[in-house]
């Protein structure tokens, strides 16, 4: 896949799968970027959204996503957010409630009506995450990639009157998937990327685990947060507003550059699963 001064990055997409558990040591980062618009393949869109149109499983908040219908066990005899620090996220704004959003302003409105207050910033954990190397050596998801997400993600959820998640965990599978992406041999940015289905220019078969897909040059974990909170199909399948978040941890996966791609090319992958 090529650099970010080639083709046009990747877009986001979607699609729920399975997630990989780990007990990575928490190593703890924070990360602040400028975000970056990706063109959607195909549709010309600045949001970077590819909506499916299949349905979610009957568990899952009804979105237009489709659903492989996969899933991997969460958690281990030592689940990874036991014994990790606690990261409170920064409250860098003025009031918590700035956004023009009808929904949100419609929560704010019904719990002032009950004489109730929108959930607070909260506090959250990661399980850390390995730095991994592929076979042909890009660079995998760090502590600190998951920490930027993991503030982003909560501190978009505050910003719009939601309760906060407390658990980020790093998942191994999704990543497996990126690696495969950023390792084709083929120059044009978009050979592979897509969902469990996508194809590789020199007919290597897929592994790993699908998930919401963001990529392009310039992103980080903040920068994808907000990307996916964006795109109304990824909120509804990452953030689902109106469901509760108690068991709930938030998988993601990226990688940095590929065989032909500076670091700053990333490639980012994540799903809410229950543990």
């Amino acid at each position: 896949m090529a650099a970010g001064s080639g083709p046009a990055a990747p877009s986001t997409a979607e699609r729920s799968v399975g997630v990989a558990s780990s007990s990575i040591p928490v190593i703890e980062a924070t990360a602040t970027r400028v975000p970056a618009v990706v063109e959607s393949p195909g549709t010309g869109a600045t949001d970077g959204t590819d909506t499916a149109g299949a349905a979610t499983p009957a568990d899952d908040v009804a979105a237009p996503l489709d659903y492989l219908g996969v899933e991997s066990a969460v958690g281990s005899d030592a689940p990874p957010w036991v014994g990790a620090d606690k990261e409170a996220a920064p409250n860098i704004i003025g009031g918590p409630y700035l956004s023009t959003d009808p929904d949100t302003i419609a929560r704010v409105k019904d719990l002032a009506s009950r004489g109730l207050e929108c959930p607070g910033l909260g506090t959250f954990t990661t399980s850390g995450a390995p730095s991994a190397r592929s076979a042909q050596g890009v660079p995998g998801t760090t502590s600190a990639d998951l920490v930027a997400f993991a503030t982003q993600y909560n501190l978009l959820r505050y910003q719009n009157c939601l309760p906060p998640v407390s658990r980020f965990i790093y998942d191994s599978c999704m990543e497996q998937r990126l690696f495969w992406m950023a390792e084709s041999p083929s120059p044009d940015p978009l050979d592979a990327w897509g969902h469990i289905g996508s194809v590789r220019i020199d007919g290597v078969p897929s592994v790993g685990c699908d998930g919401n897909l963001a990529g392009g040059s310039n992103n980080t974990g903040t920068t994808v947060a907000t990307k996916w909170w964006e795109s109304l199909s990824h909120r509804a399948s990452l953030y689902r507003p109106g469901t509760s978040t108690a068991g709930v941890c938030i998988a993601l996966a990226m990688t940095h550059g590929g065989i032909d791609e500076p670091y700053s090319f990333t490639r980012a992958a994540a799903r809410w699963v229950s543990c």
